[in-house]
């Protein structure tokens, strides 16, 4: 996508009755334009889908929903890093700002939250079975996060080690 096509994408606008907009002031115009750059994808890969717009924790969350399973296609985790890298690149482009949004397709999020979930319960297991530490796969900043706040509240500690695509999180007592 050239920078123009951003641009067009980015001037295109969203059809606010599917969309919940629950966001402050600050971070209405990220929202607008993500939610806009977002709709215009969808177009063009002619895929219907609501999109939901909301803030926690002074981040701007854009979930996007179907009906059926049309958007199976983008729901898958890959998928969803580059659109949400795009995304934020087009608000970035248009306000100047870094954005540090999340976006959500088809409820990938949740789905990839439960697979953490595991991910925690089994490396905890192998610590109270005996082992000192126990390392996950590597994964986004976002990902640790959640892992890091997970692994806090069974009790436990975290770190994040490596550099770049190899970065992950290692679990302790």
């Amino acid at each position: 996508m050239t920078e123009q096509d951003t641009a067009d994408a980015v001037d295109t606008t969203v059809d606010t009755s599917t969309s919940t907009a629950t966001v402050d002031d600050d971070a209405r115009d990220e929202a607008d334009i993500a939610a806009d750059y977002i709709e215009e994808l969808l177009d063009i890969c002619d895929l219907d889908g609501d999109i939901e717009i909301e803030e926690r924790a002074g981040r701007v969350y854009l979930s996007v929903t179907d009906e059926g399973d049309a958007l199976r296609v983008l729901s898958k985790p890959d998928t969803v890093s580059a659109l949400q890298e795009l995304t934020r690149i087009a608000v970035q482009a248009e306000t100047g700002e870094f954005s540090r949004l999340i976006l959500d397709v088809g409820g990938s999020r949740d789905a990839r939250a439960s697979e953490l979930q595991r991910l925690v319960d089994t490396a905890i297991e192998r610590i109270e079975a005996g082992s000192t530490t126990a390392a996950l796969p590597a994964m986004s900043s976002y990902e640790r996060k959640l892992v890091h706040d997970l692994v806090a509240e069974k009790g436990f500690h975290s770190e994040s080690e490596g550099e770049g695509r190899d970065r992950h999180t290692v679990v302790t007592r």
